[in-house]
């Protein structure tokens, strides 16, 4: 199995917010992880459904990234549903599978996992751009 790698390289929102560690698995399933700090908590002490959001949607946008020959994608539609709460120094771990990949199209799913309880679920669709990005940030 592959490392992790630090997918949050430039200077961005996910760079500032901690970052992102990426790896695949296999042909069709990739992993994601990132620590909580203070700076991802809402009022109540849980991590933001904000946060919890983006990280999905960059987590999943670099695996439908990575099996579309480097490629640029960019996301059309997300669906999240948020399962149960992540508090200060717990270890989100996402992993993601590719359900079906057209000429145009990633469809995808992802599932949010912290000390073995599930935090949130999504399924979205990523659309095919006809170029490729130079520096993702992700070596495949």
């Amino acid at each position: 199995m592959k490392k992790f790698i630090q997918i949050s390289t430039k200077p961005g929102f996910l760079k500032y917010n901690g970052g992102l560690l990426f790896r695949k698995i296999s042909k069709n399933k990739f992993e994601f992880k990132t620590k909580i700090k203070k700076i991802h908590l809402n009022r109540a002490k849980n991590v933001h459904g904000g946060y919890i959001c983006s990280i999905i949607d960059a987590g999943s946008g670099t695996a439908a990234h990575s099996c579309i020959n480097g490629k640029s994608c960019v996301t059309i539609s997300l669906d999240v549903k948020f399962i149960s709460p992540s508090k200060l120094n717990d270890v989100i771990n996402g992993y993601v599978t590719i359900s079906k990949k057209t000429n145009s199209l990633v469809f995808l799913s992802c599932m949010l996992k912290s000390k073995k309880k599930i935090i949130a679920s999504s399924t979205g669709i990523w659309k095919i751009l006809n170029y490729k990005v130079s520096g993702s940030g992700y070596g495949g």
